[in-house]
């Protein structure tokens, strides 16, 4: 576990943080903004669970935890020959994901046009942060193409950021009445 025992360190003053494995980076590093968006993304679904049913406020929760072990897994590189037991993101956690967004689903009439992000406010939260969602894991391919990131960097990190955009999306429709009260694209609406 983590203990905090002072909050300011003064370690990052100059520009730098330390990674997870000890290794000193820029803090505009691309490993660093990938696990801080994904961290943004988190601090967004806790304002959508303000005002939400149990069973969609206990989902979220579980999202946030998995949120903060996905910044874990990007704040250690995988290194060759590490022992296996770094904190990583693992495929039940996706298919967690999966049970709950087909789950959603099934109570969502099919969608006749895009949404606009609306409806109430908690929905509204859910797709900013679906939207930050989507830019950690542009943020993360990314990461996994440039300077031979590919090999330390979880593949299923980025298949669970794509996974969760669509759970809050779902989700988002479920908190409108199930889809009723969504706030439907209209095409050329205003032309």
């Amino acid at each position: 576990m983590v203990r905090l025992d002072k909050i300011y360190t003064r370690g990052g003053d100059k520009g730098e943080t330390s990674l997870s494995d000890g290794s000193r980076v820029a803090k505009h590093d691309l490993r660093v903004r990938t696990f801080g968006t994904v961290d943004e993304a988190n601090a967004h679904i806790g304002l959508a669970r303000q005002d939400i049913d149990s069973k969609s406020d206990a989902m979220l929760s579980r999202i946030q935890n998995d949120l903060f072990d996905l910044g874990a897994d990007l704040a250690r590189p995988i290194q060759s020959g590490s022992s296996g037991e770094d904190l990583r993101i693992i495929k039940s956690q996706i298919d967690r994901l999966e049970i709950e967004i087909d789950e959603i689903n099934t109570s969502l009439k099919p969608l006749e046009s895009f949404i606009l992000p609306g409806g109430k406010a908690s929905a509204a939260h859910l797709h900013v942060a679906r939207t930050v969602t989507r830019r950690a894991e542009r943020l993360i391919t990314r990461l996994m193409t440039e300077d031979n990131n590919l090999d330390q960097t979880n593949p299923l990190a980025a298949v669970y950021l794509n996974r969760l955009s669509d759970h809050l999306f779902v989700l988002s429709r479920k908190i409108n009445n199930n889809g009723t009260t969504d706030v439907l694209w209209e095409p050329g609406k205003n032309r």
